[in-house]
């Protein structure tokens, strides 16, 4: 993984450094919250219901078994004791003291990590899939070029101040599980007929108010016009972009505005200036880069491991877990391990405790390399690990209650803090979430629905990605009191969709029932195991509507 070089860790500490003054001033009453916003923002800290909320960078979604275990002590020592994983690959600590702050990014610096631009209108943490890398469909590495555009973006003057907030997803791998389509800038990297190295660029993705899938803008576009291409883009966007209306400031609806293939020409007329600047990336610095991404010291073994399968017949919870939770690897005899942080009602979808950090350190230095991942699904990947080791790393992940065999299930759900913590939700997110558990806790059951993804959202900022689930619950308000509206037939991936509404909106009470009625429509119809998206796409919408109504208990 990427290690800092002496740029980066003179910006990051005097930025600590700065910030810390900064927040003395605030404390002192010298800066007002007003003046104090856009500073606070730039260094990741938002002012929630309850205390500040800091929200801390993880590039990519790669971090160290030493990063992780300060992010731990960070939960144990400043925080309630656990922090959530987002969406996005960050994390976040929802109960921090302004006073604290400083001392707390001054950690981060030690470790190689910062809250840099994980808020305000800037370009957000580059995202790409949590098995970067190690895939076994990918054509190759994306976090080389991941990494350069955040080096590319970070603190870069001319996009620090954009109409709204940029998000920017790359992929390189088969099935796409970045989500490049919900994206401001969604890009797949592969090769063309030549071998050499090309980029397809999707733009105008994002959910929130009004959800859009990304259009494609440039195919074919050689990797070394990369960055260059992207501030054409956002030379485009920060000079058109609406900064009237904060509602119609994303990208998407500029794109919407002009048409796509008006966009695009003006991209390609502002990328005509700039193309062949100091922008332009050469073969050297890609090199650069991409050497702190070499394979660890893989061993030569075989891809099949005779303890593995007696495990297997033998163990029959551990069987259901490696069906669900573990993942085909590019090298042979090794896989890359989910851990769920969905365990059910006992703990809300994202979080992880310090202990469970610690535990998850240790995992990844006993069974691989100390590398973890953080999927935007909100779970953790071990990208690394034998098949030889799996039964051994399951006994231990059951200690630690990482061990729920339910990826890709009804309840591993993605679910955003709601209107339990943040201060924008129209609606709680996290008893919803726990409701649906306890409804659905037969893990067999689960089973044999297959692929189900549920996902929930406080308010339309859509942190939760509803549009984007199978099934998708966004929570809204009616005269003060908190409603849910239902979405179903969304999907990310090659096959992105988004969810259409079935209907007014249901209580609290009733979402678990909603929700039974969903699958139980989905069993009644489904035809040779398909999974409930291609039931409903095969089907549409209006059996689920009758089913989830027909007791007419909807409120008018």
């Amino acid at each position: 993984m990427y290690q800092y070089d002496d740029y980066d860790r003179a910006l990051v500490r005097e930025r600590v450094v700065q910030f810390r003054d900064q927040i003395a001033r605030r404390l002192s009453g010298a800066l007002s919250e007003e003046e104090f916003l856009p500073l606070r923002l730039q260094n990741g800290l938002y002012l929630q219901k309850h205390a500040y909320m800091l929200r801390v960078a993880i590039p990519y979604g790669t971090l160290s078994s030493r990063q992780l275990r300060t992010l731990a002590r960070i939960a144990r020592d400043y925080d309630r004791d656990y922090g959530h994983f987002t969406t996005r690959q960050n994390i976040q600590f929802n109960w921090i003291e302004l006073e604290q702050v400083a001392d707390i990014l001054g950690l981060l610096a030690e470790v190689e990590m910062h809250a840099i631009q994980t808020s305000g209108n800037c370009v957000r943490n580059i995202t790409t899939e949590a098995f970067a890398g190690v895939a076994a469909d990918e054509l190759l590495d994306p976090r080389p070029l991941a990494e350069i555009l955040r080096q590319w973006s970070t603190v870069n003057p001319e996009f620090l101040y954009l109409p709204r907030k940029f998000k920017i997803a790359i992929c390189s791998a088969e099935q796409d599980r970045a989500a490049i389509m919900m994206h401001d800038i969604g890009l797949y990297l592969y090769r063309d007929e030549t071998g050499e190295l090309m980029l397809r660029v999707m733009v105008g993705g994002g959910l929130g108010r009004t959800p859009i899938l990304a259009q494609q803008v440039r195919e074919a576009l050689p990797w070394r016009h990369l960055l260059s291409y992207v501030e054409a883009v956002l030379r485009v966007f920060n000079r058109h972009g609406r900064r009237d209306n904060k509602y119609k400031a994303r990208i998407k609806i500029l794109v919407k505005a002009l048409g796509v293939e008006a966009f695009a020409r003006e991209v390609e007329e502002e990328w005509q200036h700039i193309k062949d600047g100091p922008a332009e990336l050469t073969e050297a610095e890609y090199l650069r880069v991409a050497a702190a991404f070499v394979a660890p010291d893989y061993a030569d073994l075989a891809d099949t491991d005779l303890d593995f399968g007696t495990a297997l017949a033998h163990d029959q919870a551990f069987a259901r877990w490696v069906s669900r939770n573990v993942r085909p690897h590019k090298v042979a005899g090794y896989v890359s391990v989910l851990l769920s942080t969905k365990p059910g009602a006992s703990s809300p979808p994202g979080d992880v405790t310090s202990a469970q950090m610690d535990a998850i350190a240790e995992l990844a230095e006993r069974y691989g390399f100390g590398e973890i991942r953080i999927a935007h699904e909100q779970n953790v990947v071990l990208p690394d690990v034998r098949k030889a080791d799996l039964h051994s790393l399951y006994q231990r992940a059951v200690r630690h209650g990482l061990s729920t065999a339910n990826v890709g299930l009804l309840t591993d759900m993605i679910a955003c803090p709601g209107g339990d913590y943040c201060a924008l939700a129209n609606a709680k997110s996290i008893p919803i979430a726990q409701s649906i558990q306890q409804r659905f806790d037969d893990l067999d059951y689960l089973h044999d629905l297959g692929d189900i993804s549920l996902n929930i959202s406080g308010c339309m900022n859509a942190c939760g990605h509803h549009h984007i689930g199978n099934i998708g619950i966004l929570g809204v308000d009616k005269n003060g009191s908190e409603w849910y509206q239902v979405t179903i037939g969304g999907a990310q991936g090659n096959d992105s969709a988004l969810g259409k509404v079935i209907g007014p909106s249901f209580s609290a009470a009733e979402i678990p029932d909603v929700i039974e009625g969903l699958v139980k429509t989905f069993s009644d119809y489904r035809e040779d195991h398909e999974d409930f998206v291609d039931t409903v796409r095969r089907i549409g919408i209006e059996p689920f509507k009758e089913q989830v109504y027909r007791k007419e208990q909807v409120p008018a």
